[in-house]
């Protein structure tokens, strides 16, 4: 199957050979021109390596295409080495401590020696692609990325027995009230059916084509299938049922065909997404008689967003109740369950293995509907979908269309997903990570965030329904979502053999595997890697996405896993060693050079090593959920790379050593800590140090802050929060237990005046404030966005303010132990959109809202949910 995660690497390989960091290092090294050399031989293969894809039903044409790959691999590994020094080149040039250590690895000797090795090195990789070149006989055509595959377009029709339909009433009853509504003053409006492949859009619309109200409510019925191709030509010879060959004549008849009559025209099976063709499409339609309808059957939201639906109608798959009465109707004479329990409970369990997708169900049952003996359905029911629809040729195939006219960049991305296991929850940040540190992002111009790109990749996937089951966080940014499980099948079917993911019992794999996951939770004590896996030395990515919690395992058994891994698989990109309770970190990975992904999260690690900060071009580091993690390493500063710094749960972390701000190009950090310890903060990180992160994005948390104005104050290196646009959520917390008493008030109050955050944020959170009232700018400096505020433990707190009327997106309000409180201010009821007001432990609040003025604020009629205690 075609793998296109190659181009991108390839790509990526011809990007760093042209930049001008190699081409200094070239220079030095004497391999200047050996570099050039190779960017135009990879260019080379990249121009016909589309078209080598396309025809790898010839074997000669898939060997010769298997050879470019590993050898595509072995110059991308070659190539990291030549990042490394650069950077290490970089840092010289700086200034700092850093720069004295550096300098002493480029002598002149170490310079000689690098060069001779490298230079041998980048002859080799030439070398190896001129013979693949030589040993090609057949012809390969050049390709431009955009290239598509031919595709067979599909052909429907209007007609279908409502008895055949099974579990659709309720949708159809819906879509006909659409269709009969007065929804629009527009004489013709649009109407979707949108859902992934195999659910039934074309069975529904056929349906409610020939429901009796339809056929008498509407002057003129027309049903296309529009397919792939949307061409006004083409789409109007279908309406027609005409073969003239000039487009004014048939702009002319269509217009005549329906100008003045109430219509109802079925669009079925519609990919469409260029607004622009929709638009000139749709021109030659608006002189219908007034509530003429056009229904859309589509697999992707863009479409029916672009056609300008009032309101998709999203088609989900059928209940288990619905899913069993379709399943029996097809596989048992006259639809009656049969008197055989086992049949019937096996029946039963394929249904649901079906997820309420009525072409699987009619694809299973199919070829369940021959089987009479119970022996027979005992050895069907263990079948995995993507086997049944491999022999019935059906379901995989219906599904795999939607893949095939991807574009090229979301193609590789989906295939990716292959590595999540059935019913995953997948977390959106992670595949995204994931997506960057495999090279398969590719931004059209070098100011745009790769993160950024990628989440704009993944809402393409999700509105053509590749994902589901969406879950938001506060902002409204999709934070997880699932695949279904027919979707995940043709994720396997597309990603070939060079993607797994490992059983427990699994023994055989291929040595081409470049990407695994397990699905299962490895125990360290009593597993360990099959010996055929560690021939698979091309590895690129291993990860562990069902690990769960487990008890510590001996250090040496850790070790041991982590030198079995560096030992065989030496290319890795990602390593996710995640909940295996390591508490250090073995010193053997120091050799995973190439790594850009390093999941550590959930360990009881202690102290990350100092010499971690060698992996040099490493961009993600997790250590989320490290609750025992007290210290990192002074020299983090030289992670120029990083990207990704996930310190979300490691609660004993109370200092952050200097030099963090040098990491410029920082997305995720999560928590930022203060040191509490005054003796030394000349080498901890102070605020300032936040001041040049400028991207991070997502949540930060900021303890152990100060009421002590020579700390706190924006002259002394504030943390600039109102520059971090992108930031969603911030959490403000001050050191718990300090003497406010000895601290001037105008102290204590610019200890917040200068945390100001973007007018972006959703949520903040602030604890153990110790002031008696808030800065301004939390009510006043226009923060529109926020949507959940939640004050704790602020003991002196005296009063909100009315303008907190201001913050007008307000949808959660939370304060818990504020004792001082005393009341809560008439601004509350007007803000619009406060859906949940929680107020516990706020004594003087609670006795005046309950006792002495009888106020009952459950009488608030716009908060729905209100708990005071």
């Amino acid at each position: 199957m075609v793998e296109r995660i190659l181009y991108n690497v390839v790509g990526g390989i011809i990007e760093r050979l042209g930049s001008l960091a190699f081409q200094e290092i070239g220079l030095i090294w004497g391999v200047k021109d050996e570099l050039h050399k190779l960017q135009e031989t990879v260019a080379g293969f990249q121009a016909v390596l589309l078209d080598a894809e396309q025809k790898q039903a010839i074997n000669e044409v898939k060997l010769w295409l298997e050879s470019v790959k590993d050898a595509v691999y072995e110059a991308d590994d070659g190539l990291d080495e030549f990042d490394i020094e650069a950077q290490r080149r970089q840092m010289m040039r700086g200034n700092t401590e850093v720069s004295k250590k550096v300098r002493l690895l480029f002598s002149s000797s170490n310079q000689l020696a690098l060069g001779l090795k490298m230079g041998h090195k980048i002859k080799d990789i030439n070398k190896r692609f001129c013979e693949i070149a030589s040993h090609r006989t057949f012809h390969l055509e050049v390709n431009r990325q955009d290239t598509r595959f031919i595709i067979r377009e599909r052909v429907t029709h209007s007609f279908v027995r409502k008895e055949n339909i099974i579990g659709r009433d309720e949708d159809k009853k819906a879509i006909i009230q659409l269709l009969l509504d007065p929804i629009s003053t527009e004489n013709v409006s649009t109407i979707s059916i949108f859902g992934f492949g195999g659910l039934g859009k074309t069975a529904l619309a056929q349906l409610i084509f020939n429901d009796e109200v339809i056929q008498n409510h509407f002057e003129l019925k027309i049903w296309a299938c529009v397919s792939i191709v949307f061409d006004l030509d083409i789409l109007a010879k279908k309406i027609l049922k005409a073969d003239k060959l000039d487009m004014d004549q048939l702009q002319n008849d269509l217009r005549e065909k329906v100008d003045g009559k109430k219509y109802l025209l079925v669009l079925d099976d519609m990919w469409n997404e260029n607004r622009e063709k929709w638009l000139s499409f749709k021109y030659l339609l608006m002189g219908g008689g007034k509530n003429s309808r056009i229904l859309i059957t589509t697999r992707s939201e863009t479409v029916a967003k672009i056609s300008d639906t009032t309101k998709p109608y999203t088609l989900r798959g059928l209940n288990e109740e619905q899913s069993w009465s379709l399943f029996k109707e097809m596989a048992f004479k006259d639809g009656k369950e049969p008197e055989n329990s086992t049949i019937k409970a096996i029946g039963k369990e394929v249904a649901r293995k079906c997820q309420g997708v009525p072409l699987a169900i009619r694809t299973v049952c199919g070829m369940l509907c021959t089987k009479h003996h119970e022996s027979e359905w005992l050895n069907f029911k263990d079948k995995k979908l993507s086997k049944i629809s491999q022999e019935e040729n059906d379901i995989l195939p219906t599904l795999k269309l939607s893949y095939d006219v991807l574009p090229s960049h979301l193609k590789h991305c989906f295939a990716y997903c292959n590595l999540f296991p059935l019913d995953y929850e997948i977390y959106v940040p992670r595949v995204i990570q994931l997506w960057v540190a495999q090279g398969l992002i590719t931004p059209s111009n070098e100011n745009e965030c790769l993160e950024d790109v990628a989440y704009e990749y993944f809402m393409d996937l999700l509105r053509r329904s590749f994902f589901q089951d969406e879950e938001k966080d506060a902002s409204g940014i999709i934070k997880s979502c699932k695949m279904h499980d027919l979707m995940n099948e043709l994720a396997i079917l597309v990603s070939g053999s060079r993607s797994a993911i490992v059983d427990p019992n699994q023994k055989n794999f291929s040595e081409k595997l470049c990407h695994l996951s397990f699905n299962f939770h490895v125990d360290l004590s009593n597993w360990k890697l099959p010996t055929s896996l560690l021939k698979a030395n091309k590895i690129r990515t291993f990860l562990f996405p069902r690990q769960e919690f487990s008890t510590a395992v001996e250090e040496s058994l850790c070790n041991s896993f982590c030198s079995t891994i560096v030992s065989n698989f030496k290319s890795l990109r990602i390593l996710s060693l995640n909940v295996i309770r390591m508490t250090t970190l073995p010193s053997c990975l120091r050799k995973m050079k190439h790594l850009r992904y390093l999941d550590l999260s959930h360990n009881p690690i202690k102290r990350l090593p100092d010499w971690i900060v060698e992996l040099q071009i490493l961009e993600t580091l997790d250590l989320s959920g490290c609750n025992h993690l007290v210290e990192l390493p002074s020299g983090i500063g030289k992670m120029i790379n990083f990207r990704h710094f996930n310190l979300i749960g490691c609660n004993k972390l109370t200092r952050i050593p200097r030099g963090l701000g040098e990491l410029t190009g920082l997305r995720t950090l999560g928590r930022f800590a203060l040191s509490t310890d005054n003796s030394m903060l000349g080498d901890n990180a102070g605020l300032g140090e936040l001041a040049r992160l400028n991207e991070l994005r997502g949540v930060l948390y900021i303890r152990n802050l100060r009421h002590k104005k020579d700390v706190m104050s924006e002259s002394n290196g504030g943390a600039t929060l109102k520059e971090k646009q992108h930031l969603c959520s911030l959490g403000l917390f001050w050191k718990r237990g300090e003497d406010v008493n000895a601290v001037d008030e105008k102290d204590i109050s610019m200890s917040l005046e200068v945390l100001q955050p973007h007018p972006n944020l959703n949520k903040l959170s602030v604890r153990f404030y110790g002031g008696v009232r808030f800065a301004s700018w939390l009510w006043m400096c226009n923060l529109t966005s926020l949507r959940l505020l939640s004050i704790e433990n602020c003991p002196y707190l005296a009063s909100i303010p009315e303008e907190i009327s201001n913050l007008t997106s307000l949808q959660k309000l939370q304060i818990g132990y504020c004792p001082n409180l005393a009341s809560l201010p008439e601004g509350i009821r007007r803000l619009p959109y406060l859906s949940t007001l929680k107020i516990w432990e706020c004594l003087m609040l609670w006795f005046r809202c309950k006792k002495e003025t009888g106020e009952d604020w459950h009488k608030i009629a716009h908060i729905p949910d209100i708990d005071i205690y």
